[in-house]
């Protein structure tokens, strides 16, 4: 199935399995639904099993947004004690749409306390009290775990059989190009291992580290292997370190389940020669998670760190956010140098990023989907460089394997089944499911009836003259966030530029400096911020470039 056709499957209001093999683009099916739904009026929960999934999509875990904490089991009394606690049962009761990411890590014995929980408190009985469930993930990924060992598999559990998932399972690839890597995973996926794929795997072993691309990190399976070579890499650099420690706000609760899912440290300390991986996206400063470099000074102006990646590129990495969103509301964030230490990591932490190259150690793997994940975060067989594995290693668990064939089957069922359907038909359906949820079937109904959105908010700020960072502050948003908001109003005709002019001025910049900036921009050919930031030499961080792309408008 595309990305496209879950996409349609999705707005149709039906319970949902989303799946796929990692680079299938889950993450962007997802991030395209929840955008839908927000454009048409309807607030989505989106939760994820772990910390570090739910930091990637500024959501909460789904045992923090339930209520249910660190219990995998809630008595009569537990339940009645949840439905007292307003705060939870408004949360709830208004939601239409709950979205749970990493559903592969997820303890199935939570499911089904997730499903009681609203149950109880929507005081319906149907399915997760009757709203629309979307489950993400993929079961060749690391299985859940719990301190009593008792976990079983999410799709083990009674609250997903009654849920009446329709399986989604996508098919594109679009983070390996490489025939051999895909090759390998797919018969990592059937239990099919051969001979012909260990090959491949041994012709990768490094018996020379110099060999080793300089920026590649190494993936160890345990915490202590990657804070060893941490420490002594970064000891060996005789420079002085510079320190970049973590701020935050917002419920203390929130504000700590940030800090355990964020790659990032809260007490980041780099020197120049580091070698970096950023752990955010940031397209516009052009770096993505999983982006490598190594520290080359320190920006002047910003105190900010500046990366070189393996093809030359300079970036200058500023503080960004990581937050916990509801109804458009900030909770909680926390704000930190999107960096973190790389000459190692863990294969749990590497979860979501994309490496051109790696070291990777399996030689004490001890989880099935070890191996699995390590070797999926590559995007080509030559990036893999391999100290060694053990059995475990490469070990799938069995029944995983069998219920994906069933997976795929199903998946299959629900492409003919809503194949068939006339456009005129899905369409109805998804209209009556966005009105159904509170939502417009259209976003110019939306905009009409809304009071006020947040770029009127933006708007009517920065004309009594706010500056950029006085208008994050008080709006809870990043500055990036607020320069988006400028770009939509200027487009829609909204403000003028004269409007915003007082913004350049704000920032310490004068006349001069802007029409330099706009010179190179004139003969840019797209318009695009990277290459006026390398014409420039990086005189000029992002926020300004942005700002001037605006006001030459």
């Amino acid at each position: 199935m595309t990305q496209k056709e879950a996409l349609e499957v999705m707005k149709m209001g039906v319970n949902v399995f989303l799946t796929g093999e990692p680079g299938s683009g889950k993450s962007f099916a997802i991030n395209s639904y929840v955008k839908y739904l927000k454009d048409h009026g309807v607030e989505p929960a989106v939760t994820a099993s772990t910390g570090i999934a739910a930091t990637h999509i500024a959501g909460y875990t789904i045992h923090s947004w339930s209520g249910i904490g660190i219990r995998n089991h809630l008595d009569m009394y537990e339940l009645e004690a949840l439905n007292e606690k307003q705060y939870l049962v408004k949360r709830i009761r208004k939601t239409k749409v709950l979205i749970i990411d990493e559903v592969s890590m997820l303890d199935g014995r939570i499911l089904d306390t997730v499903d009681m929980v609203m149950k109880t408190i929507k005081q319906n009985e149907l399915p997760f009290g009757g709203v629309q469930v979307i489950l993400v993930g993929d079961f060749f990924q690391l299985p859940p775990v719990s301190r009593d060992r008792s976990a079983f598999f999410a799709f083990e559990s009674e609250s997903w059989t009654k849920a009446r998932l329709a399986t989604c399972y996508l098919t594109e690839q679009f983070r390996q190009e490489d025939e051999n890597i895909c090759e390998l995973l797919s018969a990592f996926r059937r239990s099919a291992l051969e001979r012909v794929h260990y090959e491949m795997i041994e012709s990768r072993i490094c018996t020379d580290e110099s060999l080793v691309p300089k920026e590649s990190p190494k993936l160890f399976s345990h915490n202590n292997d990657v804070d060893r070579v941490n420490d002594l890499e970064l000891e060996k650099i005789d420079e002085e370190g510079k320190l970049f420690v973590m701020d935050s706000k917002g419920r203390s609760s929130l504000v700590e389940q940030l800090k355990k899912g964020c790659l990032s440290p809260e007490r980041l300390n780099i020197k120049i020669g580091a070698v970096v991986m950023c752990t955010k996206n940031n397209f516009e400063a052009g770096f993505v998670n999983g982006t490598v470099g190594v520290v080359e000074s320190v920006d002047r102006r910003t105190g900010h760190p500046v990366i070189k990646t393996k093809d030359n590129r300079r970036i200058l990495v500023s503080a960004m956010e990581w937050s916990i969103d509801e109804d458009g509301k900030v909770l909680a964030k926390v704000t930190q140098i999107p960096l973190r230490l790389a000459w190692a990591i863990t294969v749990h932490k590497s979860q979501g990023v994309s490496l051109d190259s790696a070291l990777i150690d399996l030689s004490r793997s001890f989880e099935f989907g070890q191996g699995y994940v390590a070797l999926s975060r590559l995007r080509s067989l030559d990036g893999l460089f391999c100290l060694g594995y053990n059995e475990r290693a490469f070990e799938v668990n069995p029944k995983i394997s069998e219920v994906d064939e069933d997976f795929r089957k199903s998946s299959l069922i629900a492409s003919k089944r809503f194949g068939v359907m006339k456009n005129e038909e899905v369409i109805k359906k998804q209209d009556d499911f966005l009105l159904s949820s509170g939502g417009c079937k259209d976003i110019e109904t939306k905009q009409k009836t809304k009071k006020k959105t947040t770029y009127d908010v933006t708007a009517e700020m920065v004309k009594f003259e706010a500056g950029l960072e006085s208008v994050a502050k008080a709006r809870k948003l990043t500055v990036t966030t607020v320069l988006g908001h400028l770009e939509k109003l200027i487009q829609s005709g909204s403000i003028k530029t004269k409007d915003i002019k007082h913004l350049w001025n704000d920032r310490g910049r004068n006349e001069r400096e802007l029409q330099e900036i706009l010179k190179v921009f004139t003969k840019s050919k797209d318009g695009k911020l990277r290459p006026v930031y390398d014409k420039l030499n990086g005189k000029y961080d992002f926020v300004d470039l942005r700002l001037a792309r605006i006001l030459r408008k």
